[in-house]
């Protein structure tokens, strides 16, 4: 079986590659959860976060983005102090800020995944990739997503960080053409 170079050597990475990259995704709860666990990964690796991602889902309540809106201070304090997660102050606030963002979209649109799907109009981009080097951080697409989530009020949205979210999510498949997923995900 030939996975994508990536995710290869790991048996975390090698799971989360197998089962959950590229699939698409447009449950809102699910999608609140790769965008939060994007936010905090900025500047780090994504093995560092899916080996924290258990204690972020218990610290974060699964994710539950009515609950994390409304995170005060001693959560917020809580969640500075928990040694399982992250514990970057202002991811964390940015974390709380975006669930309160992210709820006015739901509010203004129905739900966020049709917010963010209609970018793509609702259809994985289907990228065509034969080696590691060519694939991308970011794209004008993700560019246009990070600004217009960095003016409905969310943080650490940059354009990295969104690409990243594309193709968590199944937005875009960016599995190899030599991988297996790449034709299951096509």
């Amino acid at each position: 079986m030939t996975r994508c170079d990536w995710c290869k050597g790991d048996p975390i990475y090698e799971t989360y590659h197998d089962e959950e990259w590229g699939v698409p995704v447009k449950d809102d709860q699910r999608l609140f959860e790769f965008l939060t666990l994007e936010t905090f990964q900025a500047g780090l690796s994504w093995i560092t976060v899916l080996k924290k991602r258990e204690h972020f889902r218990m610290a974060f309540d699964q994710f539950n983005f009515e609950k994390v809106a409304k995170y005060g201070p001693s959560k917020i304090l809580e969640l500075e102090n928990n040694v399982g997660i992250i514990r970057n102050k202002l991811k964390i606030k940015a974390a709380v800020g975006n669930a309160q963002a992210f709820i006015k979209i739901r509010e203004e649109l129905g739900s966020f995944s049709d917010y963010i799907w209609a970018f793509v109009n609702h259809q994985p981009i289907q990228n065509k990739f034969s080696k590691l080097s060519d694939l991308r951080a970011n794209t004008p697409l993700s560019d246009a997503i990070s600004s217009d989530l960095k003016t409905r009020g969310f943080k650490f949205v940059g354009s990295t960080v969104i690409y990243a979210h594309m193709q968590a999510t199944g937005m875009v498949n960016d599995h190899l053409q030599t991988c297996f997923r790449f034709r299951e995900l096509s």
